[in-house]
C-alpha cells in the first residue's frame, strides 16, 4: 500500500482516538497538577490525592459506589444468567413476550426509569431512602443487561447437552453446574462487567431513588460540578486506572490460562 493511502487511512482513526481518549489524558495529567486550575500547569504535586484520601465524604461516596456496584453486580448476575436460562427453555411464543418485556428497561430513558422508582417507593411509604433503595434500583436496572448478554451464548449451544448428562445419571442441579455454566462463563463474565459498568456509572436513577446522607461517587460530582475541585480529577484518575487494569486482566487472563493448558497437554 502507498504511503499516503496508509497515511489517509491511519489519519482518520489516530483523530477520533484523539477526540475520545484527549479528554481524558489531559484530566490524568491535571490531577498531579499543583494548583487549583485545569488550564494552566503550575507543576508536579500529589497534592490532591492527598486531600482525595482525607476527604470523608468522597472516601463514603466511593465505599458506596462500590458496594452498591458489587453488590448489584452479583445479584443481578445471578438473577439474569437463571432467567436467561429458563428463558430459553420456553416455547418461542412466550420467549417472544419476556424478551420484549425485558427490552422495557433497556430502551426506556433512564429518566423515565428513574421517576417509576421514585414513585414507587413513594407508593410503598418506604420512608427511609438510601442505600436499601439504590440497590434494588440497581439490580433491577442491571438485569435485563445480563439476560440480553448470555442469551445469544445460550442460542450457540447444543441444547441435548444438559438432556445427555442427566441421562447418564446427573441431577438436574449437577447438569446446570457442570454443563451449562461452564459454557456460559464467558458470557457470564462480559454480563458481569456490563452489570458493574452500569451501576458504577449510574447518576439520573441513584440521584432519585436515595435519600439524605447516601450518595455515589455520580452524585458527589454533580454536587461539586459548580465549584473546581481538582480532588475530582484525582479520583477519576484513579478510577480509569483501576478499571484499566481490571480489563487488561480479563482479556490477558484467559489468554495465559490457554497457554498453560496448552503445555500441559504437550508435556502429558
Amino acid at each position: 500500500m502507498p504511503k499516503k493511502k496508509r497515511l489517509g487511512s491511519i489519519l482518520p482513526l489516530a483523530l477520533m482516538l484523539l477526540f475520545f481518549y484527549g479528554p481524558i489524558i489531559v484530566m490524568m495529567v491535571f490531577s498531579f497538577n499543583d494548583s487549583r486550575s485545569l488550564t494552566s500547569w503550575s507543576g508536579f504535586s500529589t497534592r490532591w490525592y492527598e486531600t482525595l484520601f482525607n476527604d470523608r465524604e468522597m472516601l463514603s461516596a466511593v465505599r458506596t459506589s462500590v458496594l452498591i456496584a458489587v453488590l448489584s453486580t452479583a445479584i443481578s448476575t445471578v438473577v439474569g444468567t437463571l432467567s436467561a436460562i429458563g428463558i430459553s427453555k420456553h416455547r418461542p411464543l412466550v420467549k417472544k413476550i419476556f424478551l420484549t418485556t425485558n427490552n422495557l428497561p433497556v430502551l426506556n430513558p433512564e429518566i423515565v426509569t428513574a421517576i417509576g422508582f421514585m414513585l414507587l417507593f413513594s407508593s410503598v411509604q418506604v420512608v427511609n431512602r438510601g442505600f436499601g433503595t439504590m440497590l434494588l434500583a440497581h439490580i433491577t436496572f442491571c438485569t435485563p443487561y445480563v439476560i440480553l448478554t448470555v442469551l445469544p451464548k445460550l442460542r450457540s449451544l447444543d441444547p441435548s447437552l444438559a438432556d445427555a448428562a442427566m441421562d447418564l445419571g446427573a441431577t438436574p442441579r449437577k447438569a446446570l453446574t457442570k454443563v451449562i455454566l461452564p459454557q456460559l462463563l464467558p458470557a457470564i463474565i462480559s454480563a458481569a462487567l456490563i452489570a458493574f459498568t452500569m451501576s458504577f456509572d449510574d447518576f439520573v436513577i441513584s440521584y432519585f431513588v436515595t435519600g439524605n446522607g447516601v450518595s455515589n461517587i455520580s452524585i458527589l460530582v454533580y454536587s461539586m460540578s459548580k465549584r473546581i475541585n481538582p480532588s475530582i480529577n484525582a479520583l477519576s484518575t484513579i478510577i480509569v486506572a483501576v478499571i484499566t487494569v481490571a480489563l487488561i486482566f480479563v482479556n490477558v487472563g484467559p489468554l495465559f490460562i490457554k497457554k498453560k493448558n496448552k503445555r500441559k497437554v504437550v508435556v502429558e
